[in-house]
């Protein structure tokens, strides 16, 4: 039997509301973004000490994450192993047509514009991005961020804005240490394990391997680390109902902020190369 249009109404309600709710969660995300890029000027001024003191637990570590490297131990392994993948496979399919002298060439290629920068970006979150969630939402939720703002502290320059900055200084030399050990991994794998000529390996690779590219592909880092930090320091701004929704709170930042570093990756490489990738095979 067909329902009656007002037994239909509190369905489509609840729908509306839903919808009205998502509607209000972006609008309130983006406010808290254009509040944190604001404050990064007055982060910078008045609060340089704790920017210099993100810069060290960033990158090196705390306690016991700091006795093999933290994050940059954590990055420079990832895209190691993404640079030994591209040696593994990369020679396998292109011996089989018989161009397997052509892995300098997808080491130069993939690693710069895909590999290394999507890497890094996932790095980033699982660390960094992680840590700055958990950090800020623990101080949510024994009242410490409302105690920052009874002593006068603007507690989203303090830690959101300090985080941004932070994250963008941290990322160019992990960005760094990232593209090298992918290069080295693909190099390695290629003429140590497979053994194909050093000489030959080289060739395609310096031949490929564009300067341009290399900039854009830091460009693209800068980017998503800008927007990872912004996703993690929104969700533990917000963060609520005790330590379980500081942990649902890590959880949903990590979640929001790979989809927003693959897509930040998307559309600065369809911004770059276009649709056709602005590639010309030649030796």
């Amino acid at each position: 039997m067909i329902a009656s249009a007002p037994s239909r109404l509190p369905a489509l309600r609840r729908r509306y509301d839903r919808w009205a709710a998502g509607w209000v969660r972006i609008g309130r995300q983006t406010q808290f973004y254009g509040h944190t890029i604001r404050s990064t000027a007055d982060a910078s001024l008045h609060y340089s000490t704790e920017i210099v003191r993100l810069i060290a637990q960033m990158s090196l570590g705390t306690g016991a994450l700091a006795l093999i490297g933290g994050t940059i131990v954590v990055v420079g392994f990832l895209t190691l192993s993404a640079g030994a993948l591209i040696a593994v496979q990369g020679y396998n399919q292109l011996a089989g047509i018989g161009v397997e002298a052509l892995t300098g060439f997808i080491s130069a290629y993939v690693n710069v514009r895909i590999i290394a920068p999507v890497t890094a970006g996932i790095a980033l979150a699982a660390t960094i991005g992680a840590g700055a969630t958990a950090q800020i939402g623990a101080m949510r939720i024994s009242e410490e961020i409302d105690a920052l703002e009874v002593m006068g502290i603007r507690s989203v320059a303090y830690l959101a804005s300090t985080r941004v900055i932070t994250g963008v200084i941290v990322v160019i030399p992990l960005y760094c240490i990232a593209v090298l050990m992918s290069f080295l991994a693909a190099r390695v794998g290629t003429t140590f394990v497979y053994g194909q000529s050093s000489g030959v390996y080289d060739h395609y690779f310096n031949t490929f391997l564009i300067p341009t590219d290399l900039l854009w592909s830091f460009v693209q880092a800068i980017t998503m680390a800008i927007v990872i930090m912004l996703v993690h320091t929104y969700y533990g701004y917000t963060a609520s109902g005790g330590p379980a929704g500081v942990g649902e709170a890590v959880g949903r930042a990590v979640r929001a902020s790979l989809v927003s570093a693959v897509t930040v990756s998307l559309l600065v490489s369809l911004a770059v190369y276009g649709q056709s990738g602005n590639f010309h095979l030649a030796s």
